[in-house]
């Protein structure tokens, strides 16, 4: 652990001035969220596009996030990012589709859709069951992370023991997401987005000035022996070996999007598609998130991360590369700018704790205890449920961090859990035949195969296991996600389609008041016969075009800035004439 640190009174001064700020508006949105269960959850249904938008993005950006891209960038390169990027492939779909399916269906969890979708036993079974899973097995683990990226911060600026920053973060988190509910998280991520923006600027400006500019960085990354042939790579060379870049991104691009446990837009972007004002803020929202959370945030991180290969050498990071982005925040910093840092790193650290405890809250609230427990529950219990649900997720993601060692390999270990659900998830909306017994047979072999893999690696690592960290070597091949990832889907779809085949389907009159509901179109013809006043309003040429113009808005902005930003004029010039081509189907659909 570094030696402790003693803050410069300016730099304490910037803390203080952030925290009585939050707590401050937490107090003013405390009995506007306390109402009742809409209010605490979904602000009323009452908010406009840019904040949602904002939120979506603030959600999606926590301490732990520049940590992980610089240990991405220092262990394979810029092109390993496709890890995030290629999510825009399904984000943008549900810009232009799920977005309108999941405000018409006008739920306040998207695992109440269920019931809406299916029927009986199966369905209910279904919905406690995700319910208790999202809320508790998969939300402790990101939580736990994002506790752990911030006590990486802590601990390597500041020489704090990582136990008790787990704690400080934990206790300032969860007093703020008793007060506000989810008016306060929406409101505050956009000052929190900001905030956490201007902080990774900020540290990539000083660091590429430090070095001298980019053409300096670029010809230092030549000379660096930490730096190879795929780091300033945006696609990697290589071949289609198993254990080559160039096929682990083909996996990353052709499967990974779409086999995801939130292929159709769910979680807790679902929460502000819900909150939104109408359906054209919920698709507008969502639009701007996709474009936020990519084609803005990624490059300061990923500047910093280069100029950490040339300014911290190997020994000055030691084994755990991600420590690298918190190293340059203490060399390269004053005072002042060490506090405006840290107060980037609170405000997107408590961005997403607040939306995870709010949303597996929200699980647990309304999938749980009103479905099952207490349907009669007046207004003010089933706040009062609601945070006592806040308070003790918290504590459990506190005692998670404690036993997480990487953050990284943790992200990859949750797309695991959640893989073989996505086409389910997307075909529900899409096809008839698809029931409730399918997206159980989709998420239990998801997660037994996941838990599978991990299980191997301790019993191969024996003491030396660390917790989602410890590869798995097969044969003399370790296998990394993208291998796990071309045994777990194809065995998981073959799974839930025996097993859809092989269970009855949902009964007509339940199917009939679904399409009625959401208008989706697709393979619906059985059910189309029996609503023909209903017109669909889903998948069309209309939709598709959008879709690919929304693609190529977001990459051609994404890349285009990169090489911009890298000294590379004509290819950036190139890229945002494709974003300006993309973007004209898209103000067509928007405005449709």
């Amino acid at each position: 652990m570094a030696p402790m640190t003693v803050l410069h009174p300016l730099d304490l001064a910037v803390i203080a001035i952030y925290l009585v700020g939050i707590l401050a508006l937490g107090m003013a949105f405390r009995r506007r969220a306390s109402r009742d269960a809409t209010s605490y959850f979904l602000a009323r249904r009452s908010l406009p596009w840019w904040i949602l938008g904002t939120s979506m993005a603030a959600t999606t950006f926590a301490a732990d996030t520049p940590l992980a891209v610089t240990g991405f960038v220092r262990d394979h390169g810029i092109w390993f990012n496709w890890f995030g990027w290629h999510y825009v492939l399904g984000q943008t779909l549900a810009v232009f589709l799920f977005s309108r399916f999941w405000r018409r269906a006008g739920v306040l969890t998207d695992n109440e859709l269920i019931e809406l979708r299916y029927a009986g036993k199966p369905a209910a079974g279904l919905r406690a069951f995700k319910a208790f899973y999202f809320a508790i097995l998969y939300n402790f683990i990101v939580l736990g992370w994002v506790l752990k990226g911030m006590a990486t911060v802590a601990e390597t600026i500041l020489g704090v023991d990582p136990t008790l920053a787990v704690l400080a973060g934990a206790s300032l988190a969860l007093a703020y997401a008793l007060l506000a509910g989810f008016w306060g998280v929406a409101v505050t991520d956009v000052l929190q987005f900001l905030l956490a923006m201007a902080g990774s600027i900020l540290l990539a400006v000083i660091a590429i000035t430090r070095i001298g500019g980019i053409t300096e960085l670029k010809t230092r990354l030549l000379e660096s022996p930490l730096s190879t042939a795929d780091t300033l790579a945006v696609v990697p060379g290589g071949g289609l070996g198993l254990e080559d870049n160039f096929f682990r991104f083909l996996v990353f691009v052709t499967v990974m999007w779409w086999a995801t446990h939130n292929a159709d837009g769910g979680g807790y972007l679902i929460q502000r598609m819900a909150a939104a004002r109408n359906e054209r803020d919920a698709r507008a929202a969502t639009l701007w998130y996709v474009i936020a959370v990519n084609a803005v945030r990624y490059w300061p991180w990923i500047l910093a991360a280069l100029a950490s290969l040339v300014l911290l050498p190997a020994s000055a990071v030691g084994e755990n590369s991600e420590a690298a982005y918190p190293l340059l925040i203490r060399e390269l910093l004053g005072p002042g700018l060490v506090g405006l840092m840290l107060v980037s790193f609170l405000a997107a650290f408590m961005s997403t704790i607040d939306t995870h405890l709010n949303w597996g809250a929200s699980y647990l609230t309304s999938d749980i205890y009103l479905r099952f427990l207490r349907p009669q529950a007046t207004a003010r219990e089933t706040v009062i449920v609601a945070k006592c649900c806040v308070a003790a997720m918290m504590v459990m993601a506190a005692v998670v961090a404690h036993f997480l060692t990487n953050i990284a390999t943790a992200w990859l270990f949750v797309w695991a859990m959640g893989a073989g659900i996505g086409p389910v998830l997307i075909l529900r909306w899409f096809w008839w035949r698809i029931n409730a017994w399918s997206e159980i047979a989709a998420l239990g072999s998801s997660v037994l195969i996941a838990l599978g893999f991990e299980v191997a690696s301790a019993a191969q690592a024996g003491a030396a296991y660390r917790l989602f960290s410890t590869p798995l070597n097969i044969s003399g091949l370790v296998l990394a996600t993208h291998h796990k990832a071309l045994v777990l889907v194809p065995v998981s779809v073959l799974v839930w389609l025996a097993v859809t085949l092989a269970t009855r389907p949902v009964p007509p009159a339940q199917l009939a008041a679904f399409f009625r509901r959401v208008r989706p179109g697709g393979a619906w013809r059985p059910v189309a016969h029996r609503c023909a006043d209903v017109v669909p309003d889903g998948l069309n040429r209309h939709t598709v075009l959008a879709w690919l113009g929304g693609v190529a808005l977001v990459y051609g902005l994404l890349f285009g800035l990169g090489k911009l930003l890298l000294g590379e004029a004509g290819p950036a010039a190139l890229l945002f004439v494709l974003a300006i081509a993309g973007m004209v189907p898209v103000v067509r659909e928007l405005r449709r």
